[in-house]
Protein backbone atom coordinates (compact mmCIF):
# COMPACT_ATOMS: atom_id res chain seq x y z
CA UNK A 1 0.00 0.00 0.00
CA UNK A 2 1.30 3.47 -0.88
CA UNK A 3 1.25 6.12 1.83
CA UNK A 4 2.47 9.70 1.59
CA UNK A 5 5.26 10.51 4.00
CA UNK A 6 6.85 13.90 4.47
CA UNK A 7 10.05 14.47 6.40
CA UNK A 8 9.52 16.50 9.52
CA UNK A 9 12.09 19.29 9.74
CA UNK A 10 12.58 21.13 13.02
CA UNK A 11 14.54 24.37 13.26
CA UNK A 12 15.95 24.84 16.76
CA UNK A 13 16.90 28.34 17.91
CA UNK A 14 18.45 28.40 21.41
CA UNK A 15 18.23 32.01 22.60
CA UNK A 16 19.29 34.20 25.47
CA UNK A 17 18.32 37.87 25.18
CA UNK A 18 18.04 37.94 21.37
CA UNK A 19 15.01 40.24 21.20
CA UNK A 20 16.68 42.51 18.65
CA UNK A 21 17.24 39.74 16.11
CA UNK A 22 14.92 36.80 16.78
CA UNK A 23 11.96 38.03 14.72
CA UNK A 24 14.13 38.38 11.61
CA UNK A 25 15.72 34.96 12.16
CA UNK A 26 12.33 33.28 12.51
CA UNK A 27 11.02 35.01 9.40
CA UNK A 28 14.13 34.05 7.40
CA UNK A 29 13.82 30.37 8.29
CA UNK A 30 10.10 30.36 7.54
CA UNK A 31 10.87 31.75 4.09
CA UNK A 32 13.83 29.45 3.43
CA UNK A 33 12.13 26.31 4.80
CA UNK A 34 8.37 26.85 4.67
CA UNK A 35 7.71 23.16 5.39
CA UNK A 36 9.76 23.27 8.61
CA UNK A 37 8.57 23.97 12.15
CA UNK A 38 10.62 26.63 13.92
CA UNK A 39 11.13 26.33 17.69
CA UNK A 40 12.63 28.92 20.02
CA UNK A 41 14.29 27.64 23.19
CA UNK A 42 14.23 30.61 25.54
CA UNK A 43 17.08 30.21 28.02
CA UNK A 44 15.97 32.56 30.81
CA UNK A 45 15.96 35.67 28.63
CA UNK A 46 15.43 38.88 30.56
CA UNK A 47 14.29 40.79 27.48
CA UNK A 48 11.27 40.18 25.23
CA UNK A 49 12.75 37.28 23.21
CA UNK A 50 9.97 34.87 24.21
CA UNK A 51 7.17 37.34 23.59
CA UNK A 52 8.47 38.21 20.12
CA UNK A 53 8.79 34.52 19.21
CA UNK A 54 5.24 33.77 20.37
CA UNK A 55 3.96 36.76 18.44
CA UNK A 56 5.62 35.29 15.35
CA UNK A 57 3.52 32.16 15.85
CA UNK A 58 6.27 29.68 16.77
CA UNK A 59 6.39 27.37 19.82
CA UNK A 60 8.59 28.61 22.66
CA UNK A 61 10.23 26.18 25.09
CA UNK A 62 11.49 27.83 28.27
CA UNK A 63 14.64 26.23 29.69
CA UNK A 64 15.39 27.49 33.20
CA UNK A 65 18.82 25.88 33.55
CA UNK A 66 21.20 28.55 32.29
CA UNK A 67 23.50 27.62 29.43
CA UNK A 68 23.28 26.73 25.76
CA UNK A 69 24.02 23.08 26.49
CA UNK A 70 20.92 22.84 28.66
CA UNK A 71 18.83 24.48 25.92
CA UNK A 72 20.06 22.04 23.26
CA UNK A 73 19.50 19.05 25.56
CA UNK A 74 15.93 20.16 26.20
CA UNK A 75 15.25 20.68 22.51
CA UNK A 76 16.57 17.24 21.48
CA UNK A 77 14.57 15.59 24.25
CA UNK A 78 11.22 17.31 23.65
CA UNK A 79 11.11 17.90 19.90
CA UNK A 80 10.44 14.97 17.59
CA UNK A 81 11.51 15.34 13.96
CA UNK A 82 13.33 13.55 11.17
CA UNK A 83 15.81 16.34 10.49
CA UNK A 84 17.01 18.95 12.98
CA UNK A 85 18.46 22.32 11.96
CA UNK A 86 20.22 24.14 14.79
CA UNK A 87 21.20 27.81 14.58
CA UNK A 88 21.64 30.77 16.90
CA UNK A 89 18.95 33.40 17.26
CA UNK A 90 21.31 36.33 16.66
CA UNK A 91 21.01 36.52 12.86
CA UNK A 92 24.68 35.77 12.17
CA UNK A 93 24.14 32.59 10.14
CA UNK A 94 23.28 32.34 6.44
CA UNK A 95 19.77 30.87 6.52
CA UNK A 96 19.71 30.49 2.74
CA UNK A 97 22.19 27.59 2.99
CA UNK A 98 19.92 25.51 5.24
CA UNK A 99 18.23 23.64 2.39
CA UNK A 100 21.57 22.79 0.81
CA UNK A 101 22.79 21.40 4.14
CA UNK A 102 19.63 19.31 4.59
CA UNK A 103 19.87 18.00 1.03
CA UNK A 104 23.49 16.98 1.61
CA UNK A 105 22.55 15.22 4.87
CA UNK A 106 19.86 13.16 3.14
CA UNK A 107 21.55 12.56 -0.20
CA UNK A 108 24.80 11.29 1.35
CA UNK A 109 23.06 9.62 4.32
CA UNK A 110 24.97 11.70 6.85
CA UNK A 111 24.29 12.27 10.53
CA UNK A 112 25.66 15.79 10.87
CA UNK A 113 26.42 18.66 8.52
CA UNK A 114 28.32 21.62 9.97
CA UNK A 115 27.98 25.10 8.50
CA UNK A 116 31.52 26.45 8.76
CA UNK A 117 31.72 30.21 9.24
CA UNK A 118 33.49 32.52 6.81
CA UNK A 119 33.50 36.29 6.94
CA UNK A 120 35.52 39.30 5.85
CA UNK A 121 34.04 41.48 8.57
CA UNK A 122 36.12 42.38 11.61
CA UNK A 123 32.97 42.82 13.68
CA UNK A 124 31.50 39.32 13.23
CA UNK A 125 34.47 37.67 14.97
CA UNK A 126 36.46 39.18 17.80
CA UNK A 127 40.21 38.60 17.38
CA UNK A 128 40.31 36.45 20.52
CA UNK A 129 37.51 34.29 19.15
CA UNK A 130 39.30 33.80 15.81
CA UNK A 131 42.51 32.73 17.52
CA UNK A 132 40.67 30.53 20.00
CA UNK A 133 38.72 28.81 17.25
CA UNK A 134 41.90 27.91 15.36
CA UNK A 135 43.64 26.79 18.53
CA UNK A 136 40.81 24.55 19.72
CA UNK A 137 40.36 23.04 16.26
CA UNK A 138 44.04 22.08 16.44
CA UNK A 139 43.67 20.71 19.99
CA UNK A 140 40.64 18.62 18.98
CA UNK A 141 42.53 17.21 16.01
CA UNK A 142 45.44 16.11 18.20
CA UNK A 143 43.31 14.77 21.04
CA UNK A 144 40.77 12.88 18.97
CA UNK A 145 42.46 12.41 15.59
CA UNK A 146 39.70 13.97 13.51
CA UNK A 147 39.67 17.19 11.52
CA UNK A 148 36.86 19.70 11.90
CA UNK A 149 37.56 23.17 10.59
CA UNK A 150 35.02 24.97 12.82
CA UNK A 151 34.10 23.02 15.95
CA UNK A 152 32.40 26.05 17.53
CA UNK A 153 29.90 26.62 14.75
CA UNK A 154 26.37 26.66 16.08
CA UNK A 155 24.91 26.14 12.59
CA UNK A 156 24.36 22.42 12.13
CA UNK A 157 21.94 19.92 10.64
CA UNK A 158 21.40 16.55 12.33
CA UNK A 159 19.66 13.30 11.56
CA UNK A 160 17.07 12.03 14.01
CA UNK A 161 19.33 9.21 15.13
CA UNK A 162 22.12 11.67 15.96
CA UNK A 163 19.85 13.91 18.03
CA UNK A 164 18.24 11.05 19.93
CA UNK A 165 21.52 9.25 20.72
CA UNK A 166 23.38 12.40 21.78
CA UNK A 167 23.72 12.50 25.60
CA UNK A 168 24.20 16.32 25.80
CA UNK A 169 26.21 16.43 29.02
CA UNK A 170 27.55 19.96 28.54
CA UNK A 171 25.97 22.98 30.18
CA UNK A 172 27.28 25.95 28.19
CA UNK A 173 29.03 26.84 24.95
CA UNK A 174 31.12 23.67 25.15
CA UNK A 175 28.08 21.90 23.69
CA UNK A 176 29.45 22.37 20.15
CA UNK A 177 32.65 20.58 21.15
CA UNK A 178 30.62 17.72 22.61
CA UNK A 179 28.60 17.46 19.40
CA UNK A 180 31.82 17.09 17.39
CA UNK A 181 33.34 14.57 19.80
CA UNK A 182 30.11 12.52 19.77
CA UNK A 183 30.38 12.24 15.98
CA UNK A 184 34.05 11.23 16.26
CA UNK A 185 33.48 8.66 19.00
CA UNK A 186 30.60 7.03 17.15
CA UNK A 187 32.42 7.23 13.78
CA UNK A 188 29.35 8.94 12.32
CA UNK A 189 29.33 10.24 8.74
CA UNK A 190 29.61 14.03 8.69
CA UNK A 191 30.31 16.85 6.25
CA UNK A 192 30.98 20.58 6.27
CA UNK A 193 29.46 23.34 4.14
CA UNK A 194 31.08 26.76 3.93
CA UNK A 195 28.59 29.49 4.90
CA UNK A 196 28.73 33.24 5.31
CA UNK A 197 28.90 34.62 8.83
CA UNK A 198 27.27 38.01 9.38
CA UNK A 199 27.61 40.77 11.93
CA UNK A 200 25.27 40.68 14.90
CA UNK A 201 22.27 42.99 14.98
CA UNK A 202 23.20 46.50 16.04
CA UNK A 203 22.91 46.87 19.78
CA UNK A 204 23.29 43.15 20.56
CA UNK A 205 26.44 41.48 21.80
CA UNK A 206 27.94 37.99 21.95
CA UNK A 207 27.24 35.96 25.08
CA UNK A 208 30.57 34.13 24.69
CA UNK A 209 33.19 35.23 27.23
CA UNK A 210 36.57 34.71 25.59
CA UNK A 211 38.67 33.61 28.57
CA UNK A 212 36.04 32.13 30.87
CA UNK A 213 34.33 30.06 28.18
CA UNK A 214 37.68 29.22 26.58
CA UNK A 215 38.85 27.68 29.86
CA UNK A 216 35.56 25.81 30.22
CA UNK A 217 35.84 24.44 26.68
CA UNK A 218 39.43 23.29 27.26
CA UNK A 219 38.37 21.58 30.49
CA UNK A 220 35.44 19.99 28.65
CA UNK A 221 37.84 18.65 26.01
CA UNK A 222 39.98 17.03 28.71
CA UNK A 223 36.92 15.48 30.35
CA UNK A 224 35.71 14.22 26.99
CA UNK A 225 39.15 12.76 26.29
CA UNK A 226 38.92 10.86 29.59
CA UNK A 227 35.52 9.57 28.48
CA UNK A 228 36.36 8.86 24.84
CA UNK A 229 40.11 8.05 24.83
CA UNK A 230 40.95 7.02 28.42
CA UNK A 231 43.76 4.65 27.42
CA UNK A 232 45.58 7.42 25.57
CA UNK A 233 45.07 9.96 28.36
CA UNK A 234 46.21 7.69 31.19
CA UNK A 235 49.07 6.24 29.14
CA UNK A 236 50.45 9.76 28.72
CA UNK A 237 50.01 10.35 32.45
CA UNK A 238 51.65 7.01 33.22
CA UNK A 239 54.61 7.78 30.96
CA UNK A 240 55.07 11.14 32.69
CA UNK A 241 55.22 9.53 36.15
CA UNK A 242 57.53 6.72 34.96
CA UNK A 243 59.98 9.12 33.30
CA UNK A 244 59.99 11.36 36.35
CA UNK A 245 60.58 8.33 38.56
CA UNK A 246 63.48 7.15 36.41
CA UNK A 247 65.00 10.62 36.42
CA UNK A 248 65.01 10.65 40.22
CA UNK A 249 65.69 6.96 40.81
CA UNK A 250 68.42 5.99 38.33
CA UNK A 251 71.18 8.04 40.05
CA UNK A 252 70.22 6.35 43.33
CA UNK A 253 70.40 2.91 41.68
CA UNK A 254 73.81 3.66 40.12
CA UNK A 255 75.12 4.83 43.49
CA UNK A 256 73.80 1.69 45.18
CA UNK A 257 75.46 -0.57 42.58
CA UNK A 258 78.79 1.18 43.11
CA UNK A 259 78.79 1.46 46.90
CA UNK A 260 76.06 -0.84 48.18
CA UNK A 261 74.58 2.10 50.05
CA UNK A 262 71.33 4.05 49.67
CA UNK A 263 72.15 7.54 50.85
CA UNK A 264 69.26 9.59 49.45
CA UNK A 265 66.34 7.86 51.11
CA UNK A 266 63.72 10.61 50.48
CA UNK A 267 64.60 10.60 46.75
CA UNK A 268 64.30 6.82 46.71
CA UNK A 269 60.86 6.99 48.31
CA UNK A 270 59.73 9.69 45.87
CA UNK A 271 60.98 7.70 42.87
CA UNK A 272 59.21 4.57 44.12
CA UNK A 273 55.98 6.48 44.68
CA UNK A 274 56.10 8.00 41.19
CA UNK A 275 56.71 4.58 39.62
CA UNK A 276 53.73 3.24 41.56
CA UNK A 277 51.60 6.15 40.32
CA UNK A 278 52.70 5.33 36.77
CA UNK A 279 51.57 1.73 37.16
CA UNK A 280 48.27 2.77 38.74
CA UNK A 281 47.63 5.26 35.93
CA UNK A 282 48.24 2.61 33.28
CA UNK A 283 45.92 0.10 34.96
CA UNK A 284 43.29 2.85 35.39
CA UNK A 285 43.49 3.50 31.65
CA UNK A 286 42.94 -0.20 30.92
CA UNK A 287 39.89 -0.36 33.20
CA UNK A 288 38.34 2.85 31.87
CA UNK A 289 39.01 1.73 28.29
CA UNK A 290 36.91 -1.39 28.93
CA UNK A 291 34.15 0.73 30.47
CA UNK A 292 34.28 3.12 27.51
CA UNK A 293 33.86 0.20 25.12
CA UNK A 294 30.65 -0.78 26.93
CA UNK A 295 29.49 2.87 26.93
CA UNK A 296 30.08 3.22 23.18
CA UNK A 297 28.26 -0.05 22.55
CA UNK A 298 25.25 1.23 24.49
CA UNK A 299 25.26 4.53 22.61
CA UNK A 300 25.52 2.65 19.33
CA UNK A 301 22.48 0.55 20.20
CA UNK A 302 20.51 3.69 21.07
CA UNK A 303 21.65 5.20 17.77
CA UNK A 304 20.45 2.15 15.84
CA UNK A 305 17.11 2.18 17.65
CA UNK A 306 16.37 5.56 16.07
CA UNK A 307 17.60 4.67 12.59
CA UNK A 308 14.01 4.23 11.43
CA UNK A 309 13.95 4.18 7.66
CA UNK A 310 10.18 4.11 7.83
CA UNK A 311 10.23 7.87 8.38
CA UNK A 312 11.55 8.28 4.88
CA UNK A 313 14.62 10.25 5.89
CA UNK A 314 16.94 7.75 4.25
CA UNK A 315 14.78 6.00 1.65
CA UNK A 316 16.38 3.87 -1.00
CA UNK A 317 15.79 6.57 -3.61
CA UNK A 318 16.66 9.54 -1.36
CA UNK A 319 16.96 12.76 -3.29
CA UNK A 320 16.48 16.48 -2.91
CA UNK A 321 12.79 16.10 -3.63
CA UNK A 322 12.22 14.87 -0.12
CA UNK A 323 13.68 18.06 1.30
CA UNK A 324 11.33 20.26 -0.65
CA UNK A 325 8.37 18.63 1.04
CA UNK A 326 7.32 16.27 -1.77
CA UNK A 327 5.79 12.93 -0.83
CA UNK A 328 7.32 9.53 -1.33
CA UNK A 329 5.94 5.99 -1.29
CA UNK A 330 6.66 3.78 1.68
Amino acid sequence: MMAPVQARIAVLLPCYNEGLAIAGVIRSFQQALPEAQVYVIDNNSTDNTGEIARAAGVPVIVEHHQGKGHAVRRAFAEIDADVYVMADGDGTYDVTRAREMITLLIRDRLDMVVGTRHTDSDNAYRNGHRLGNRLFNLVLRHLFGEKFSDIFSGYRVFSRRFAKSFPALSAGFEIETELSVHAIQMALPTAEVATDYFDRAEGSHSKLKTYRDGARILWAMLKLMKLVRPMMMFSILSAFFVLLSLGLGLPVVYHFLETGLVQRVPTTIAASGLMLLGAISFVTGLILDSITHVYITQKRLVYLMHADRGTGVFPADADAGMVSGQTRPL
